[in-house]
């Protein structure tokens, strides 16, 4: 996936892009770049650095005092080298993007027939950036060229643009990723997590709808395109991807996870001596089923962060796997001879499932139960990078669907459907492979309860296959 930040000030802006954009760490790991302009001397400046195997403040630190001006956009990126510097028609610009684009190919060689070239190819592949910037200039003004994006690109795009007069944040048009406006005296702010806020004085000034672009100022905010109506925000962010304490149309991640757990508690018939969260993202969910079923919340598990990056950070499969066992370190003390139910955000591929569980029972726990967030995920996500999955059989669920069914695209409405036949099979398969007292996942309706949007605002393609392409 990807996060980014921009702000304008009346003073330097380069202490708040540092670690404004730094706030957003969690949403990639591939790429960070940082941009800025020097309105007195009318220079842009730019650095990208690779992330893969350090962190972001780790790589900018040493340099930030060749950034000046009161300008500047930063990105954390899962996918290409940015930000870009531009000049066109249009002006020069910088550019960030948190985009997944499905016809990316089609487009190339539409491009390539309009006698257009792609610059940036350091990836060994088109930059899906530059690519955005340059269906972007081929609009008659900064709108005209943001709405050709929209009108052209399959998935999803939100960017920031820095350009010699402030920043323009254009929301996707469906809104599928956020974009939260900040403000504090002398300056304003666009991010993707509005957890970058707090510490650096900010407010949350609103949150930009679906397809809206605003013009960002020091001393305000202009609207140059309205919101649409219709939205698809992705309700995994609540699920995994957010951090805790931010918001997005509202909503807190938190407050989201907190909520969804205690409704499962409550309704949950399951005997267990206490209940733990797998960090992170599993533990705000644990701590509401704990209140919800009157059980204690215990750290059977906890994780060690000095050192270890995110599980899906290694290209290859077997690497995540080793980092995702070797981030998280039992307590035999809170384990051994205990019923335990453990929460977790969801279960993609089960690689990093079957090791925890392996492992609990090793250290003597007397029974696993497991509670999942969401509901299964049958379809792979088109619009959002959330994993590094390369096609439906990655998922756990297409694969037991295959080894039911002779077909993992066969009856798939059925297997999404909580409570049906298919369903409890499914489940039931998922349970006995990995050993588990029992298995349970939210229900849709549930998860869109606990998030407190209508549903026909939430993209939940990926658990039931739902949302406009």
């Amino acid at each position: 996936m990807g996060g980014f930040f921009g702000t304008v000030a009346k003073a330097s802006c380069v202490a708040d892009l540092f670690y404004g954009t730094d706030y957003n760490s969690h949403l990639g790991t591939k790429r960070g770049g940082l941009a800025t302009y020097d309105q007195d001397e009318a220079v842009f400046t730019r650095s990208i650095h690779n992330l893969e195997s350090t962190y972001f403040r780790t790589k900018f630190e040493d340099e930030l005092d060749k950034f000046k001006g009161n300008s500047g956009i930063g990105i954390i990126s899962d996918t290409d080298p940015q930000p870009l510097i531009l000049n066109s028609h249009l002006g020069r610009f910088a550019i960030v993007t948190v985009a997944k684009i499905m016809n990316l190919k089609e487009l190339e060689t539409e491009l390539l027939e309009q006698n257009m070239h792609f610059a940036e190819l350091s990836s060994g592949k088109t930059n899906q950036t530059e690519l955005i910037a340059l269906l972007l200039i081929q609009g008659k003004t900064f709108v005209d060229g943001i709405e050709n994006v929209y009108k052209h690109i399959k998935g999803s795009c939100s960017m920031l643009l820095l350009t010699e007069d402030g920043i323009i944040a254009a929301r996707d048009r469906w809104g599928r990723t956020p974009i939260v406006i900040g403000k504090k005296d002398g300056a304003y702010a666009a991010t993707s997590e509005s957890s970058s806020f707090p510490n650096l004085g900010y407010e949350i000034d609103r949150y930009l709808g679906p397809g809206e672009i605003v013009r960002l100022h020091a001393e305000g905010v202009e609207q140059m395109r309205k919101p649409n109506e219709e939205m698809q925000i992705c309700s995994f962010l609540w699920v995994y991807y957010g951090f805790p304490t931010s918001c997005y149309e509202g909503k807190n991640v938190e407050d989201v996870r907190f909520v969804s757990g205690l409704k499962m508690g409550q309704t949950d018939t399951s005997e267990v001596d206490c209940t733990c969260g797998i960090p992170d993202s599993g533990v705000g969910m644990a701590l509401g089923y704990a209140e919800g079923k009157g059980v204690p919340y215990h750290r059977a598990i906890s994780k060690y962060t000095p050192t270890w990056p995110r599980s899906f950070t290694p290209s290859r499969q077997e690497m995540r796997s080793l980092v995702a066992k070797m981030k998280l370190i039992p307590n035999r003390a809170m384990l051994e001879g205990k019923r335990l139910l453990f929460c977790d955000d969801s279960i993609v591929r089960g690689t990093q499932l079957r090791d925890n569980v392996k492992v609990l029972y090793e250290y003597g726990a007397k029974e696993v139960h497991i509670r999942i967030a969401c509901p299964p995920l049958i379809y792979s996500c088109p619009f959002v990078g959330f994993t590094a999955s390369k096609g439906d059989l990655e998922l756990i669920t297409r694969r037991v669907i295959k080894e039911l069914e002779g077909d993992e695209n066969k009856n798939l409405e059925k297997y999404a459907t909580t409570g049906s036949p298919e369903y409890e099979k499914m489940v039931e398969v998922i349970r006995e492979r990995f050993g588990l007292s029992s298995l349970k996942f939210n229900t849709l309706e549930t998860l869109v309860e606990a998030i407190g949007l209508p549903k026909c605002k939430l993209c939940t393609h990926c658990f039931d296959g739902s949302s406009h392409f």
